[in-house]
């Protein structure tokens, strides 16, 4: 479903779109557990009302993707048995209504399928072709003049019946939602607290991808120190991280949000713990003693590393994570593509160093909620390269902007001097961030 969202982002529609979720249907969706899965994730995305109208879009588009991937003769044995609110047109109706028919055919899909679609319409060689519906049932088909409205019914070829199934489809499933939504939330999540709740409330922001904090994960490049922080900062950190490390290197602060997220955020690039007590030590010193720095921050970063309190090791926020943790005003950490105004993020972006018309995209992109899509686009604008994988984590994209680089470091530009020219744009988004 997210691989869905992301083309649809892109611009991808009609056959294109259909294509790309029956070969995302076909690569993650095992027909023995495709019921268990779909009712899972109805758990997991009925508790607010941005997470069901996610998962109503994605999963109606789905549906829709695969009804069009069956046989004519398997759509309407589906139909049939589905007991939709249609009936097909009957032989007196469609013999009034042949001429009016045969036009819309015609008229609005074109090509010359639809010519000969629209001719046996004319000829009463296509009687069986057509279902009788309500036309609010078929909204897009209304709208776009691809039905013919009769007498407050609309009338809808066998061509256009995926839009008649899938908003009966979505129908259904948003009234699930509303129920499922209200049997959680009275005693679903309470009778199974110790069972299926951590599972449900953790599906909708899971990461399923590498895990960056995993001991001894390969890399690119070699552990890294803490004097290297900076400008690695300035050549491959993401916005968030960047933006995060800017406010800490200059107001010598960070709250405590940001600083479980940078500090995850330089575990998964290869900092070890010594290091990472001796980038924090120098960031806070400042405004801070050593000795206040032990007795306030250096648990929390042990901590972090797994060498205090449960001993776990924690792993770097994907993307995901970033984007639903709430951020408090003054805050600068969360995902700076959702929290920052559209002025504010295009002067971050430019002063990253990115490509006045990737910046623009980024823009557009965030404005429209497509935040990871976003970060995408401001890496590729950097970098002058495609970002085929998209952005999930600020690990990957930092990996990624690595592996970029690499050929240049073999050329004798080193970490450094590719960050020198950088190093003025990491103060400028440190200070757009909130």
């Amino acid at each position: 479903m997210k691989g869905i969202e992301e083309a649809k982002a892109k611009g991808v529609k009609g056959p294109a779109l259909d294509a790309a979720a029956a070969a995302l249907a076909g690569e993650h969706v095992a027909p023995s557990t495709d019921a268990l899965g779909h009712f899972v994730l109805r758990l997991a995305f009925c508790r607010t009302e941005d997470l069901r109208r996610w998962f109503l879009t994605l999963e109606a588009d789905l549906f829709r993707a695969r009804f069009r991937a069956l046989l004519p003769d398997a759509q309407a044995a589906f139909i049939s048995s589905a007991s939709l609110p249609v009936t097909p047109l009957s032989r007196p109706d469609y013999d009034a209504l042949r001429p009016a028919l045969a036009a819309v055919a015609e008229g609005v899909h074109g090509g010359a399928a639809s010519r000969r679609f629209a001719a046996d319409v004319a000829s009463g060689a296509a009687r069986d072709a057509f279902f009788r519906a309500r036309f609010e049932d078929v909204p897009d088909l209304v709208a776009t003049r691809r039905a013919l409205l009769v007498g407050g019914d609309a009338i809808v070829s066998k061509h256009d019946a995926s839009s008649l199934v899938a908003g009966a489809f979505r129908a259904r499933l948003a009234a699930g939602l509303t129920r499922a939504a209200r049997a959680w939330a009275s005693h679903g999540a309470a009778a199974e607290a110790g069972r299926l709740a951590p599972v449900v409330e953790s599906l909708a922001v899971r990461y399923v991808g590498t895990d960056y904090g995993a001991t001894g994960r390969g890399r690119p490049g070699d552990a890294v120190a803490a004097g290297d922080v900076a400008a690695l900062a300035a050549a491959s950190f993401p916005l968030c991280m960047r933006a995060m490390h800017g406010h800490v290197t200059t107001a010598h602060h960070l709250k405590h949000k940001g600083r479980l997220q940078l500090g995850l955020f330089l575990k998964g690039i290869g900092l070890p713990l010594d290091e990472a007590l001796r980038f924090w030590r120098a960031a806070f010193a400042p405004k801070c003693t050593p000795d206040e720095f032990d007795k306030r921050h250096a648990y929390s970063i042990r901590f972090n590393y797994g060498r205090e309190g449960k001993r776990a090791d924690y792993t770097p926020y994907s993307c995901v994570k970033l984007i639903t943790t709430p951020v408090d005003g003054g805050d600068c950490a969360g995902c700076p593509y959702k929290t920052l105004a559209p002025d504010a993020l295009a002067d971050a972006l430019a002063g990253m160093g990115v490509a006045p018309a990737a910046v623009r995209e980024a823009g557009a992109k965030a404005k429209a909620g497509h935040f990871q899509l976003a970060c995408a686009a401001a890496w590729e604008g950097i970098h002058g390269a495609e970002l085929d994988a998209g952005v999930q984590h600020p690990n990957q994209y930092y990996d990624a902007s690595r592996a970029a680089l690499a050929p240049k470091k073999e050329e004798g530009e080193g970490v450094k001097a590719e960050a020198g020219g950088a190093a003025a744009g990491a103060a400028g988004a440190a200070g757009a961030a909130p």
